[in-house]
């Protein structure tokens, strides 16, 4: 096996397995499935005349986000041109099922597909992430979608080149998803939405079984890359000019779980934090249940690491948080909140929350209005619960109608706003520092950037600021953001 070639921009060490024999043989495998792929690429464009287009759309969280430049770093190199329009020649749906109206959306963004494709027959359609692990989901697009070119399913997204070669050579859906896989691939070639800043994956899977949830089921459980690679991804983005990076795990307070000597998450962020080039470094998700004096000591002695914590909550009731199997109690998210808040006196805390929960009542929904006031969140999610077969609560009868949970969440929503504005106002005159992330889309005199605290501000400024770091002054606040000026 020829061990010279590699990706342009990828690093094949950053690959783990439980068996190193089999990784090095999968490296080869998709290093040479990438070289066939791209003389199909040739191919298919001199079918099509034309240089063949490629977009990757992305559904859900931010390691969705991360997949897709993954997928559409192998296109790139493959000789795919990418871009944004669905009109383009190949189509990637990487596809989130964490509630069911992100499932609706996909089905319905296929339908528009359908249409183009039976103008234009060669056009490739593909599915592919949590969506495509749930059973059903397969056989209705067996059923509707059968235009659909590919699925496959989170497990096996580093054969994506090999997938491709598949799907090209065949004139039939190709269907390739795992139950399960105990391996991490990270060498893939990139295509970064921002060229100074990324997510870096650090951990996949879910082992905390919450009842509502079904990540456990289609993202498998709890795997922790070495932490040394981890490392050595940011230091080649902070090389490539990469400033600010994005810790990524479902529930990164575990991260290291499981790998014998590896270091825990605080040290890791401190690590990463330290690197030559990296001015911000921000993490999520992490679960209340297990956020430890360790981190929480991390964060207030390192000004580069973000003041904004995403620290989902769920619930306020204690009795809908044991049947959500969260592992905490109202008070003990209090509590943690405000030593949070002592040690770090300018952390934006930010949160997810779940209304109409089965068994929840309106009185219920009362403790969570108390808890929105009591910790005075900067913004929080907020979400009508979504049925997901297959999950523990699944099978828990209702205690509300639709019309009262409507209300109800209504109800939280508006205590979120309200909070949030007003922890807002109180950031007025503020001087802080902001990444400068775009042109203002409705102003282009103006640019957009973002606080270390996550708010967004804008104020005036032009394209090469895009990528620097900022002193600006907040100077009016209209909500949920700020406009401002440079200092």
């Amino acid at each position: 096996m020829d061990n010279s070639f590699r990706f342009k921009n990828a690093d094949y060490s950053a690959f783990i397995s439980t068996k190193e024999y089999e990784a090095d043989k999968e490296i080869g495998y998709q290093k040479e499935y990438l070289e066939e792929l791209k003389k199909l690429t040739v191919r298919f464009g001199e079918k099509i005349g034309h240089a063949p287009s490629a977009c990757v759309v992305t559904f859900g969280c931010q390691m969705n986000a991360r997949d897709s430049e993954k997928l559409a770093g192998v296109l790139n190199e493959a000789g795919f041109e990418i871009t944004e329009s669905e009109e383009a020649d190949l189509v990637v749906f990487n596809t989130c099922t964490v509630r069911d109206n992100a499932n609706q959306r996909v089905y319905g963004r296929l339908g528009a597909l359908h249409a183009m494709k039976k103008s234009y027959p060669d056009k490739k359609i593909i599915i592919c992430g949590c969506m495509t692990q749930e059973p059903p989901v397969i056989e209705k697009l067996k059923k509707t979608y059968s235009f659909v070119n590919l699925i496959f399913g989170t497990h096996n997204i580093y054969k994506f080149p090999e997938l491709l070669c598949k799907m090209f050579e065949s004139d039939k859906l190709v269907i390739d998803v795992w139950k399960k896989s105990d391996e991490i691939v990270e060498a893939f070639p990139t295509v970064r939405k921002y060229p100074f800043k990324s997510g870096v994956n650090i951990m996949f899977g879910c082992d905390n079984y919450c009842t509502y949830c079904i990540v456990p089921y289609v993202r498998g459980r709890e795997r922790s890359r070495r932490s040394s690679e981890i490392l050595d991804e940011v230091r080649r983005l902070a090389d490539d000019g990469v400033v600010e990076v994005m810790l990524l795990g479902q529930n990164v307070n575990s991260y290291g779980n499981g790998i014998e000597g590896e270091i825990s998450f605080p040290e890791l962020l401190s690590k990463t934090a330290k690197i030559p080039g990296i001015k911000r470094v921000r993490f999520m998700t992490s679960n209340p249940k297990d956020l430890s004096d360790e981190l929480i000591d991390v964060m207030a002695s390192s000004d580069v690491i973000a003041r904004h914590l995403h620290l989902p909550v769920q619930s306020g009731s204690d009795r809908v948080l044991k049947a959500m199997n969260r592992h905490y109690t109202h008070d003990e998210y209090l509590a943690l909140v405000a030593k949070l808040r002592k040690a770090i006196p300018d952390l934006s805390i930010t949160t997810d929350m779940i209304v109409g929960f089965p068994t929840e009542t309106p009185e219920d929904v009362d403790e969570t209005v108390r808890l929105v006031k009591e910790v005075g969140f900067d913004n929080a999610f907020t979400f009508i619960y979504s049925k997901r077969t297959g999950t523990p609560a699944a099978d828990l009868e209702m205690a509300m109608t639709p019309e009262k949970i409507s209300e109800c969440f209504d109800k939280v929503l508006k205590t979120v706003q309200d909070n949030a504005r007003s922890c807002a106002a109180k950031l007025t005159g503020l001087k802080s520092v902001a990444l400068v992330e775009e042109l203002n889309e409705h102003d282009p005199s103006l640019v957009t950037g973002r606080l270390s605290n996550n708010y967004l501000v804008h104020f005036p400024g032009d394209a090469s600021m895009i990528g620097k770091l900022v002193n600006v002054e907040l100077t009016e606040n209209k909500g949920f953001y700020f406009y401002g000026k440079a200092i």
